[in-house]
Formats: structure tokens, C-alpha cells, sequence
């Protein structure tokens, strides 16, 4: 069972002439989403029947599906082939460089007609075409990728988190959804209970939820559990997930590969380089990378493309051979086929791995010579096979640890009493306006928005590395803020007060237009 977690942090800033930020979603959209739709497509084309599942998170759906970000793309796409344009020029002479250089150029031209002539700008409408076809099993996600353990102290947020993220579901994909990708796989006794009120049948979690189960699981992670309320959990196989994504000692680290981080973007003249870099002048990733990994080296070698399909290749053949292998093994002791979960950031594949989604076509082509293991969607799977064991997960994530550190620490736990005042206060706002209409609905809609938005688990998890941490930092406070300053006003309505009328009014229609997710939202949902 592949399982790729599709996920990135609401991000658009309209105020903003050019946003760096907004750069995460166009680099995943360039070189991770567009390129596994076009290697479904052209299995799908062959007839080669492969079976993925991939969670899609409200958030990221929400961007994919958002004009003003889809304009705002097209125009980093076209600076993108500007620079190729002008790389084919400056590389001339070079073979590794000026092939390199055509690559780029010829890749972007693709993206650029799947995205804008095949898909008129709406990716998501692919992905939901490859789940029509029986290729592709779509999950859901809480909201805003809210981490739901350290919102349970009200449980109103975690079942608001839910709630927000199935109805996002229904209505871009046009049918309810089955399962659900459990933020950072963070899980703690209980959740199963929201998740059943909401008719979603599994989720997945890290390795240590099920090997820490009660009653202790006779099989692992190789079998699903069954929870008391009828919901499967399946976990994460850690040696396989290992195998592709860990740096050190798996695939993406081969020094055939290419290399993340020599980027012309820090190699060339501010003079040349200008114009496709942050306007600030601070220097970003162009992805253009002509380097390999080299190993240790300190100097990198060129990049040799054919040479890096060959070992993507090779490294499938292997990823095949390995799961085989254990197959046949956990099946002697088991008396039963095990089920292995294969867990990643799908933006692994293409983004940081450039080679990750040859490799996954390669993989799935082998898949499909053979006949000992099979894919499988969680659904079926499930409908296959009736009987599992039984009991409850334990406590758990698949951060540091198996536990919840990475999200409440010195770095970040300050956020969290700040989070449950601002829940009471909503909880309190759905009690008192029980059935909004106008402005009013709009107001308690956009509070219960910028709320969810606080909630992202992302703003902890970048202070806890330390990253973008002043860009964490200033979203967190920004939500709250805006939560509070609507709070504020509906608390204290005055009413028939022309002056009320004309400060709520207008800050709600700046609200909407700065953070404009999930347009159907229901403040009832924190009721």
C-alpha cells in the first residue's frame, strides 16, 4: 500500500506584490504534483493497472483550487522559462549543462500546457479523475492540518478540524470521503469516536501506534487494527519508508542523483540572476540545479540525467526485490498476506527527490510484471479482508520520538493557551448567534477561518526547526490577531450603530479577500 501525504500550509498574500511563501506551492506544483499526473497518465495510457493512495489536505485543495493563486502561477511559469530561454543561450558548449538547460525548458513547456490547456488551472480535477478511474484512493485531512492531540483540551476544535476537512472533501471531489491522513499521523485515544461521527472507516498511523497498541497486535503494522467503534487503523512500515525517504541512507542520497541544494539561483551574478529571485534581492531557489549529489564531496560533479533514470531504475527493481522478500518472510509466520504501508510526503518525489517520480513509474511498471504482491487501496483492502485484530492504538505521531515534542516545546508551546482562549471564545460566539444571516454569518464564518488557520500544525513545526521561524511566527499571531479583532466586535455588537455596521463590514471583506479558504464554511460547525 503506497501512501503519499500531499500537504502545504495555506499560503496566499494578496497585499503583497511579489510572496516568497507563495513560491512552496508553485515548486510543488512544478516539479511534484504535475509531474506524477503526468506519469499516471501515461500509465493509465498503457493500460498498466497501478492503485495509489494519496491525501490531498483541505488547504492544499483550497490553493490548487484558487484563481488568484492559479494567475499568480502562470506568472512564476513564465518567468521560469524566461530564465530557460536564456540558460539554453548561457550553457552552450556545456553538454552536461546545455542538455540540462533543454530539459528544464522542454519539462516547463509541458507543465505549463497540462496545467493551463489540459486542466484550465485546476490540477485538483486530475486527481479526482484518477480516483474516478480506480487508480488513485484520495484521504482527507483535518482542516488546516491542525494537531489534533493538543486540541483535544476542547474537543469542539478537533471536531470542527474534522468536520471543515470532510465537507472540503465533498465538494471538490464530488463524493464523501473514506479515510482520512490524521495530521503528522498524531493520534491519541478517543479520536476514532470524531472520526466515526463523520463516516470515515480508517486512517493511518506511525509504526509505534500499533506495535504499542492494547491489547499488543499479533501481527504489527502488517495487519490493520480494528478499534471498538469499527474504524481501521493501518500503520507505517518504517523499513520500507525508510528505504526512500531517509537522506543518509536511502535512495534520494546516491550520488548519481541530482542535488536539492546547488541552485543557480546562489551560483550566478545578482546581474543575471535579478530578475528571477525574491525583488528584495535575497537569493531563492530557481530550480535550476546542475550539480549531482556527488557524495561527501565538498566540490559537486555535473549532473548526467540518463545516468540518474538508470540508477531510479535500478533502485525500483530493488524497492521491489526487498518487499518480495519481506512478503515471503512476515507470510510463513503470519498464516495470513501482509499488508505493508509505504508512507511519504508525496512532495519527496520530484521536489526534493528529483528522480522520485521515475522511480515510482518504474516501480509501478515492475508491480505490474509480476504476480507475487499486488497494490492495494485501503477501501478494498478492507472489504477484501473482514477480519483483524482488535484494540486501541496508542499515543503517538510519526515526529521525534513517535510522540507529540516537535509540536509543544520551549520553541512553541506558548502558542497553545492562546489557541484554547481563542476556541472558548468561538464556542462561545456559536452559542450566542445561533442562526446568523448577512454580515453577521460572514463575520462568525471568517472568525471561525482565522482560527483554523492559527491552528495549523506547520507554524509549530517550523519554529521547532528552526527554518522560516519569524514567517511561523508572524501567520500564528496574525490569525489570532484577526480572530480577536472579529471576536472583539461581535462580543460587543451595537446594534442599528451605522459606525459597528461600517468596522465590522469592513473588516470582513478584508478578511475574506486576504484569506479566502474554504468558502462554505458554517461557524455552526464550533457549536
Amino acid at each position: 500500500m503506497l501512501v503519499f501525504h500531499a500537504h502545504l500550509p495555506f499560503v496566499r498574500h494578496p497585499e503583497l506584490e511579489y510572496s516568497l511563501e507563495e513560491n512552496w506551492l508553485f515548486e510543488a506544483i512544478t516539479e511534484t504534483y504535475v509531474p506524477l499526473i503526468m506519469a499516471f497518465e501515461r500509465l493509465r495510457s498503457e493500460g498498466i493497472d497501478f492503485r495509489l493512495t494519496m491525501s490531498i489536505t483541505p488547504t492544499l485543495m483550497s490553493m490548487l483550487t484558487d484563481g488568484f493563486l492559479q494567475n499568480r502561477y502562470h506568472r512564476y511559469l513564465a518567468r521560469s522559462l524566461e530564465l530557460a530561454d536564456k540558460e539554453k543561450i548561457r550553457t552552450w558548449g556545456h553538454p552536461y549543462f546545455h542538455s540540462l538547460a533543454r530539459l528544464y525548458r522542454s519539462r516547463l513547456h509541458e507543465v505549463e500546457e497540462i496545467v493551463f490547456s489540459r486542466y484550465c488551472g485546476n490540477i485538483l480535477s486530475a486527481f479526482r479523475d484518477f480516483q474516478e478511474s480506480g487508480h488513485l484512493e484520495i484521504l482527507t485531512s483535518a482542516a488546516t492540518h491542525g494537531f489534533l492531540p493538543l486540541l483535544q483540551a476542547d474537543p469542539r476544535a478537533v471536531r470542527a478540524q474534522i468536520k471543515v476537512g470532510v465537507e472540503t472533501y465533498k465538494e471538490n471531489l464530488g463524493r464523501p470521503p473514506r479515510g482520512i491522513w490524521l495530521p503528522e499521523c498524531a493520534y491519541y485515544p478517543g479520536l476514532e469516536e470524531v472520526l466515526g461521527e463523520f463516516g470515515l472507516k480508517f486512517f493511518f498511523l506511525d509504526t509505534a501506534g500499533l506495535t504499542h497498541a492494547e491489547p499488543p497486535t499479533p501481527f504489527g503494522v502488517f495487519a490493520p487494527l480494528l478499534l471498538p467503534n469499527g474504524i481501521a487503523a493501518f500503520g507505517r512500515d518504517e523499513e520500507t519508508s525508510r528505504q526512500v525517504w531517509c537522506a543518509e541512507t536511502g535512495y534520494p542520497g546516491d550520488p548519481v542523483y541530482r542535488d536539492f541544494y546547488r541552485d543557480l539561483g546562489f551560483d550566478l551574478d545578482l546581474s543575471y540572476i535579478g530578475p528571477y529571485i525574491d525583488p528584495a534581492g535575497n537569493r531563492i531557489f530557481t530550480g535550476f540545479k546542475y550539480y549531482r549529489v556527488s557524495g561527501k564531496k565538498e566540490e559537486k560533479e555535473p549532473y548526467d540525467h540518463p545516468a540518474a533514470l538508470a540508477k531510479a531504475k535500478e533502485h525500483a527493481q530493488h524497492f521491489l526485490q526487498t518487499v518480495q522478500e519481506r512478503c515471503r518472510r512476515l507470510g510463513e509466520g503470519m498464516g495470513r498476506a501482509p499488508v505493508i504501508v509505504s508512507a511519504y510526503d508525496a512532495e519527496l518525489l520530484g521536489h526534493w527527490w528529483f528522480e522520485g517520480p521515475d522511480w515510482l513509474e518504474f516501480l509501478l511498471r515492475f508491480i505490474s510484471q509480476q504476480e507475487e504482491i499486488k497494490l492495494a487501496l485501503p477501501s478494498a483492502y478492507l472489504e477484501e479482508n473482514k477480519e483483524h485484530p482488535q484494540g486501541l492504538p496508542a499515543a503517538s505521531s510519526w515526529g521525534s520520538g513517535n510522540y507529540y515534542s516537535p509540536w509543544i516545546n520551549g520553541t512553541n508551546d506558548w502558542i497553545y493557551p492562546q489557541l484554547y482562549e481563542a476556541s472558548a471564545c468561538m464556542a462561545m460566539l456559536a452559542e450566542r448567534y445561533p442562526r446568523a444571516e448577512g454580515l453577521l454569518n460572514r463575520a462568525l464564518n471568517q472568525a471561525l477561518r482565522e482560527l483554523l488557520l492559527a491552528q495549523s500544525s506547520d507554524w509549530a513545526f517550523i519554529m521547532n526547526n528552526r527554518t522560516a521561524v519569524e514567517y511561523a511566527k508572524r501567520r500564528f499571531t496574525e490569525h489570532l490577531e484577526n480572530f480577536q479583532r472579529l471576536f472583539r466586535l461581535l462580543h460587543d455588537p451595537k446594534p442599528g450603530s451605522e459606525e459597528w455596521e461600517k468596522e465590522l463590514n469592513g473588516l470582513v471583506e478584508e478578511l475574506e479577500w486576504r484569506n479566502s479558504l474554504f468558502p462554505h464554511i458554517d461557524y455552526r460547525s464550533f457549536a
